[in-house]
């Protein structure tokens, strides 16, 4: 079977700098990690590799840095990866984001199912999966809980709906978008590291695409901007309490009543 997995590199911590002019994160190398949902969603394609035969193949949106949660995917055991990454790219909303995302899929081989994460820790959005299937135009779920069954054609999935659990069979190609409990992700394998420190990774660009507008893509292809990006203000007030333990512990007792917490 053939496997796509879309991943992203996302920060890593919550202290990130903005750009409020320009209305997006400034994303470094320093405190990146791969996006938990994504972890899942290379699992997902690592068991059904595992079961059925094929090869998973990574591709991920951003900076050259995002290399990185590339090289984590193959020390999982991903056998390929792409990176697409060009300044013609940069300020894209969702949707130019996954229209971004469809034409590197399509410069890969045909594939049977694309794993997707539900979401991304840095967006929250959730509609970058639905997205690319409606442009490649192939079926897709999402909130995926649980894969029943691999069949020769299709493949059957348990999804969260909120207010019912649906089980839905859908036909290859397709996209599934899953959620962050649907599997624990496996660790990266030091022995896979020291065999692919040489493994190559295709590189997409803007030129990799034939017969598109630059303005289809990034900040002048989203039809969604950010009117105003900023730091939430810390209004959390710090009291430091000295003296011994008892008079801590009398002390934070009557603040707990006057608060009538307790």
């Amino acid at each position: 079977m053939k496997l796509i997995v879309c991943i992203k590199q996302v920060p890593g911590t919550s202290k990130v700098e903005m750009d409020e002019e320009k209305g997006v994160l400034k994303r470094s190398p320093v405190d990146a990690k791969m996006n938990p949902y994504d972890l899942v969603a290379i699992e997902a394609a690592l068991r059904v590799k595992e079961e059925k035969g094929g090869d998973v193949t990574v591709i991920s949106m951003g900076p050259p840095q995002a290399e990185e949660v590339i090289k984590e995917a193959f020390m999982m055991g991903a056998d390929s990866g792409a990176l697409i990454s060009d300044m013609a790219f940069a300020g894209s909303d969702t949707l130019a984001t996954s229209l971004t995302i469809s034409k590197g899929i399509k410069l890969l081989d045909d594939f049977d199912i694309i794993f997707c994460g539900k979401q991304t820790t840095d967006g929250d959005t959730a509609q970058v999966g639905p997205e690319i299937s409606e442009i490649l135009d192939i079926p897709h779920v999402t909130n995926v809980i649980e894969i029943l069954e691999v069949k020769e054609r299709s493949i059957i999935v348990k999804i969260d709906a909120q207010d019912m659990i649906l089980v839905q069979e859908i036909a290859y190609p397709c996209l599934i978008a899953l959620d962050k409990d649907t599997f624990t992700p496996r660790l990266p394998s030091y022995r896979i590291k020291r065999n692919i420190k040489d493994k190559k990774i295709k590189q997409i660009n803007f030129s990799s695409f034939v017969n598109l507008s630059v303005d289809d893509f990034g900040l002048k292809g989203s039809p969604t901007q950010v009117e105003r990006i900023f730091k939430p203000e810390d209004k959390s007030e710090k009291i430091t309490v000295n003296g011994t333990s008892e008079e801590a512990s009398e002390f934070i007792y009557n603040k707990l009543k006057e608060l009538k917490i307790i």
